[in-house]
């Protein structure tokens, strides 16, 4: 039950990053591993990037949304508006007043500068990795040599996990969060 976080899949996630290490050490060659390192390093700065622009956006946009709402406020609060009706047949109805709950509040300038900001955080983030994946596969993709063997060496660790996945199977053991 518990395997479901995967912060309490520790020790299949050592297990995978001991079996990819001992790929990377065996099936690749230094400079093969100094690619891949770059290119993670690529992915982590871009992403790290993205998300930092991100989260500017989102408060920038915040900050005009809640000027804006102010502004609105104030231009609602600063006209004469009716106070009844009077309908054809004669008969008067008297007209709520719904400025105070159009007011701009604490709480709804807290949700709008957290939303906003964990917009652009998401959006930013996502961004920004796309663009470092685009880059660190550019920079392994470069030499054709080094990607057949990168590639080969990834097929090899996922078929090193199958198998010890269909092991765990195979004795009667919980596997669900190896892959």
């Amino acid at each position: 039950m518990f395997e479901s976080f995967a912060i309490l899949r520790k020790q299949r996630s050592d297990e995978l990053a001991k079996l990819a290490d001992e790929h990377m050490q065996h099936d690749l060659q230094t400079s093969d591993r100094d690619k891949l390192k770059a290119a993670a390093s690529s992915i982590s700065l871009w992403t790290t990037v993205g998300s930092a622009v991100g989260v500017s956006i989102g408060l920038f946009a915040a900050i005009r949304l809640r000027s804006t709402r102010k502004a609105f406020f104030s231009a609602i609060r600063a006209q004469e508006r009716p106070t009844k009706v009077v309908f054809q047949d004669g008969r008067t109805e008297s007209i709520p007043d719904l400025t105070p709950l159009l007011k701009p509040t604490t709480l709804g300038d807290f949700a709008t500068y957290f939303f906003a900001s964990l917009g652009g955080l998401f959006l930013g983030g996502e961004l920004g990795f796309a663009g470092g994946a685009a880059s660190g596969t550019r920079s392994i993709s470069a030499d054709p040599e080094s990607k057949r063997r990168i590639e080969t060496a990834f097929r090899r660790f996922r078929a090193d996990v199958l198998r010890r996945q269909a092991d765990a199977l195979d004795k009667g053991e919980n596997s669900s969060g190896l892959t």
